[in-house]
């Protein structure tokens, strides 16, 4: 089988392997070739690229699997190798053999043209022939051996290009970059001197640290916990005592420095692991590790890399499925804002598996630990007792015995890290608001139309809720998560009760946002975010519940819409505006960052500057968070989204502002702002110094924007725990015996406490038959027999009569992802409730869990809290039929 497709790669192996990358397609290998082989190219693609292309080849000719040559196209295709599928699908050559003339050339002039490049600029006009993970392995070798040595490894990657129109790209990127003396060498048509430099072999050069730390500004003095294990630091480091040894110094160059002096107090052994709280702030100390991290191998890095930078669920994956066997191989882990170290957040996970590994055996050789952070003023105190509990449960997470602050130089240091002064606005509330009284009329009548239908005090113990407040929001929470498991005796009648309950209450939570919006924003701003959401009721499952309450909204619109036009300006946007318009007209080099609550506020506060004559020049950028399943009408920001924001606001003169959720209150670095407007926004210690710190240029200053005199009160009350929380350090620190004592009774009650945990016999999972209804409409979707487990954490459904239950939709965001290619979204087709991925690929979210023989219903958020046992998925249960297309 497949002896023609066989004998023709064998005949043109010399012009695949010049173009192909192996790991490019490694989806592909990783399902047709054993993992050793994978692991083998992979390993040999370090060394040599056409080698390793050339096993690829050669193992592909002993393959008998059907539609494995089909899979090989469509992954070339996929992974945009567009000249080399179609070289390979027609058995056509002659374009890939047109390019060797500029190969060829490019190869003889490359030790000269390398030295006039500059990469950075000139892969901005290069993506139509250049790949994304190649333009980031550009930017990595940039930042970590300088613009040369990236100039080779773009050269290498346009000479294993199959665009037919590379030469051309790159000779306009040339002149558009004004690189002159590059383009001549490049127009020379083959008549330049192309001096080989001397010594040079085409590999590149070894390398002692293999990560590029990018020096950041902090605005706050650092914290920095130390453990105290067998390669613990007894001296401090040469040159580094707590203060700042340059501009702009913080916690990146504190833990440089202390990687510095880690790498020569062992360097034969130091094996070093930076860890951060989430990917934008591991995208800001590093520039681009070796791609994506789902194509690496974590223990292989570590096992290559003397500095390995990373997110710290990566870590917590890897020690779970054991492809870390323990934290041993490691010499030093340091916790990037290790505040994190509490309950189930990643950071404590590693520290648990420390922990664990510490007292259970003698023999271990556990890395150092080390922790920074601006502040460690966790969890709830009232006096400086109880501060020092709260940090000395921290020190027992991270192992810590010394606590280590700036004592020295202090002065110095205030020279360099500015503290932003803090100024309050107490702002007067909006008077009587013609539109709250019509959009609370409307709530008041969906909730009489509820107890219509049903009791629906009945389904939660939430009392005293009030319109547009964060606990009617809860009280809605409740309700539907009662309403998922609500049964009755008549099985028709319970899917329309519950698929009604779920109606009433999505608009009641919809309502209730929007006069949160009309609080702080425009009443423009709360009316556009209800029409769009009922844009979205008609176009989704329009029922005739849903049909009455769009009637009920229809009718009061244009009252609605008289009002958002005509009403009275809200007084907070009047002095936000005040505030902005003094600001830059006193520095028009003004940055600003104002941080807001929700993301629909950050949504309505960019249409209001955008919208207003004297602000509109700021051109706000909005930072917020991934979408969640639950925002309907809202929108999410990706990862390169939010380096674009961030970007622009850093480096040019377009946005002088940001708008900002949570998202950016914390380890985000912008060194660049000097005004911090906190609109309605407080939370504990910690966000306060966090939030604070953003403000990172001299001269910086931050306000808090309210109409509410408790929320100014508790911002107030932050400012003197914040003095409690320094009074607390320079206790401990008076008394390291008393306080390694302390953490030493934390840790062993802590440990005691998972023991215990540990000892109490798991719940087994049962057996038994269980159906799967959608959690909106009770609809039947599948038997849980029929439910297979893939790769430990994806869940398919083999019976196919599923889609016959199900419609489907275009997903706002495709991609592939551990082999899965997520293109589209699998909905109820009678409610267009969302089920996950059209695969079938499920989301236990969506559905409530019902036993066949007790007809009992039960509700779980994630797929490791469900009773009942489910199979590993095994290719042998793959049937003809399963692999038909569906109709």
């Amino acid at each position: 089988m497949y002896e023609l497709e066989k004998e023709n790669l064998r005949r043109f192996s010399a012009y695949i392997t010049k173009f192909l990358r192996p790991s490019v397609i490694k989806n592909f290998m990783t399902t047709y070739l054993e993992k050793e082989m994978v692991e083998s190219i992979l390993s040999t693609e370090e060394k040599s690229v056409t080698i390793a292309a050339q096993m690829l080849l050669d193992k592909m000719c002993y393959l008998e699997e059907v539609g494995w040559f089909q899979a090989f196209l469509d992954i070339l295709l996929a992974s945009e190798y567009t000249g080399l599928h179609n070289a390979i699908k027609d058995w056509n050559f002659q374009e890939l053999e047109d390019l060797n003339k500029h190969r060829t050339y490019l190869e003889r002039i490359e030790p000269s043209i390398v030295k006039h490049m500059k990469p950075s600029e000139l892969l901005a006009h290069m993506s139509d022939c250049l790949r994304l993970r190649e333009c980031e392995e550009i930017k990595a070798e940039e930042s970590r051996r300088g613009p040369i040595a990236a100039s080779e490894k773009l050269v290498a990657s346009l000479l294993r290009s199959d665009r037919p129109n590379w030469f051309k790209l790159l000779k306009i990127a040339l002149e558009s970059c004004e690189l002159d003396e590059a383009l001549e060498l490049l127009e020379m048509n083959g008549g330049g001197k192309a001096e080989k430099a001397s010594g040079w072999d085409g590999e590149p050069e070894a390398m002692m640290t293999t990560v590029c730390f990018a020096f950041r500004e902090e605005a706050e003095t650092e914290d920095m916990l130390m453990s105290s294990n067998d390669t613990a630091v007894t001296e401090k480091p040469g040159g580094f005592r707590g203060e700042p040894e340059r501009s702009g110094c913080g916690k990146t160059i504190v833990a440089l420095a202390i990687c510095e002096y880690h790498l020569k107090q062992f360097p034969k052994r130091a094996k070093i692991v930076f860890l951060a709280t989430k990917v934008d702030v591991y995208e800001q100390q590093v520039t681009g590790l070796c791609g994506d991290m789902d194509q690496l191998s974590v223990l292989w890095l570590i096992q290559n890399y003397d500095i390995v930078v990373m997110t710290a669920q990566i870590l917590v994956n890897a020690l779970q499925s054991a492809e870390v066997p323990s934290l041993d191989i490691l010499s030093l882990i340091l916790f990037d804002e290790c505040h994190n170290t509490t309950g189930k957040h990643p950071y404590n996970n590693i520290m648990t598996h420390y922990l664990d590994r510490k007292f259970s055996t003698s023999t271990h050789s556990l890395p150092q630990i080390v922790g920074l952070t601006a502040s460690v003023g966790i969890g709830s105190f009232k006096n400086r007792l109880e501060a020092e509990n709260n940090i000395l449960q921290l020190c027992a997470n991270l192992d810590t015995r010394v606590i280590t602050t700036v004592t020295e130089h202090k002065d110095e240091l205030k020279s360099y890290v500015h503290t932003p002064e803090k100024e309050f606005f107490d702002v007067r509330e909006r008077p009587s608001d013609p539109f709250i009284r019509i959009i609370k009329n409307i709530m008041s009548n969906i909730e009489q139309l509820v107890q219509k239908t049903y009791n629906i005090e009945s389904l939660s113990n939430i009392q005293n809720r009030e319109y547009g407040s964060q606990k009617y929001e809860q009280w809605i929470v409740s309700v539907q998560k009662s309403c998922k498991v609500l049964q009755m005796k008549d099985a028709d009648e319970e899917r329309r009760i519950c698929r009604q309950l779920y109606n009433y209450t999505e608009h009641l939570r919809k309502y209730n946002d929007a006069l949160i919006i009309n609080e702080d924003a425009r009443t423009k701003d709360a009316l556009d975010y209800l029409d769009a959401f009922f844009d979205q009721v008609r176009n989704a499952g329009y029922d005739e519940t849903e049909r009455k309450l769009t009637a009920l909204y229809d009718c009061q619109r244009p009252q609605l819409q008289r009002l958002a036009t005509e009403g009275e300006q809200n007084p907070k946007l009047d002095e936000l505006r005040f505030i902005l318009e003094e600001e830059y007209q006193n520095n028009e080099q003004t940055r600003t960052v104002m941080f807001v609550k929700t993301r629909a506020l950050a949504d309505a506060m960019k249409k209001w500057i955008d919208e207003t004559d004297s602000l509109k020049f700021l051109k706000p950028g909005v930072l917020i968070g991934k979408r969640r399943k639950s925002n309907l009408t809202g929108s999410g920001m990706t990862l390169n989204n939010k380096k674009g924001i961030l970007d622009s606001f850093k480096s040019s003169d377009q946005s002088k502002m940001l708008i900002a959720t949570s998202v950016a209150d914390e380890g985000i670095d912008i060194p660049q702002c000097n005004l911090v407007l906190m609109y309605e926004y407080v939370g504990n210690v910690v966000k306060m110094v966090q939030v604070r710190g953003r403000g990172r240029a001299e001269g910086s200053r931050c306000f808090l924007i309210s109409s509410s005199k408790e929320r100014i009160e508790k911002e107030r009350i932050n400012m003197f725990k914040e003095k409690i929380v320094e009074e607390a350090i320079i206790h401990l620190q008076s008394n390291p015996t008393s306080l390694s004592n302390k953490v030493d009774v934390l840790q062993k009650d802590d440990k005691t406490r998972r023991d215990h945990i540990s000892a109490s016999p798991e719940k087994p999972k049962t057996q038994g038959s269980y159906e799967l209804l959608c959690s909106k409409c009770k609809r039947f979707a599948c038997m849980s027999d029929n439910i297979r487990v893939v790769q430990s954490s994806h869940h398919i459904v083999l019976d196919r009569s599923m889609f016959q239950r199900c419609t489907t939709a275009p997903h706002k965001n495709p991609k592939a992802f551990c082999g899965f290619n997520k293109k589209e979204k699998m909905l109820c087709a009678e409610c267009k409730h969302d089920w996950g991925l059209d695969l079938p690929l499920l989301k236990i979210e969506s559905f409530v869990v019902q036993n066949c023989v007790t007809r009992k219903q039960e509700y779980f958020r994630k797929w490791r809290d469900v009773t009942f046992a489910i199979r590993e998925f095994d290719m042998t249960e793959i049937t003809p039929e399963m692999c038909r297309p569906r109709d």
